[in-house]
């Protein structure tokens, strides 16, 4: 990045707990992750537990370089933890678990006062499971500069998300990223018709967004803005596991955008930091200078 950009990724931070171990995760908090990495001032958004779990949260994003002011410890409840498992694809599923930390986040003067000085925060769905967050992620969207990016990453996770909860979120995003499994949930939703791009051009114009971003895995994606659609080839990699890549993916584009690249450079870009990613373990891999 040629700037120093402020972002937040808001919502849920948790543990990954894999066969052989856990690691840190959580949509927003990936997301924050790399889009330090990409050289912005990024900071997770969340709510831990005072436990050996919160106590690694903040070992981990100090290890990652990532600022961890605006995680607020909560003594009456656990740090998140999903259990992961991985097909021979190395495709994710997820058991998330209920009443976690992260499910109490408060609109807190702290908070309030970092909205107006971002320049981009990323949210989704299965942090706005509870009233209590799904408030406060609202209230933090709606205190944000007129002028700054609102990503709504839709990140469909078990039974955490409904039409309305969509249809609420998404008045409030400037850009939309969603998968090509998850567009056929939002096209039932909203009776969307015709092409892949036809439906995504009616949602974008439903919705008066600035651009959507639709993600395809390995056979890439496509960018669909007012101006004009961009559409990019995927890279082939040896995937160990595509945990955080979608996340990844939301970074560069965000970052790209903010540094006003080229809209067929950004989806490029975006796809070639998913793909490197997806060949390393771990949602938050260490991304290599020819990247960064």
């Amino acid at each position: 990045m040629k700037a120093k950009y402020k972002i937040a990724g808001i919502g849920e931070i948790l543990w990954d707990m894999f066969p052989g171990g856990g690691r840190l995760g959580g949509a927003p908090a990936n997301f924050a992750c790399h889009c330090q990495q990409l050289g912005g001032e990024a900071f997770p958004v969340s709510c831990i537990g005072k436990d050996e779990l919160g106590q690694q949260t903040r070992e981990e994003l100090e290890r990652l370089g990532v600022n961890s002011a605006f995680i607020t410890e909560l003594s009456d409840y656990p740090t998140g933890q999903v259990q992961v498992s991985l097909d021979e694809a190395g495709k994710p599923s997820y058991e998330i678990l209920d009443n976690m930390a992260w499910d109490h986040l408060e609109f807190t003067p702290a908070l309030k006062s970092l909205a107006p000085t971002l320049d981009a925060a990323c949210f989704g769905t299965l942090s706005q499971r509870s009233p209590g967050s799904q408030n406060t992620i609202r209230e933090f969207l709606r205190a944000m500069p007129d002028h700054s990016l609102k990503i709504f990453d839709v990140n469909l996770r078990g039974d955490f998300y409904s039409k309305p909860l969509i249809e609420e979120s998404l008045p409030l995003a400037t850009i939309l990223k969603l998968s090509d499994e998850e567009l056929p949930v939002l096209a039932d939703y909203f009776e969307l018709s015709g092409s892949v791009t036809d439906q995504l051009i009616e949602l974008r114009n439903r919705f008066a967004l600035d651009l959507i971003a639709y993600t395809r895995g390995s056979d890439g994606s496509l960018l669909i803005s007012p101006a004009e659609n961009s559409e990019a080839q995927g890279l082939s990699v040896t995937a160990l596991d595509s945990v955080g890549a979608g996340d990844s993916f939301t970074a560069a584009l965000c970052t790209g955008i903010l540094n006003m690249m080229p809209l067929s450079e950004v989806n490029t870009f975006a796809n070639r930091v998913a793909s490197y990613v997806c060949s390393q373990k771990g949602a938050c891999p260490k991304l290599p200078e020819s990247i960064r």
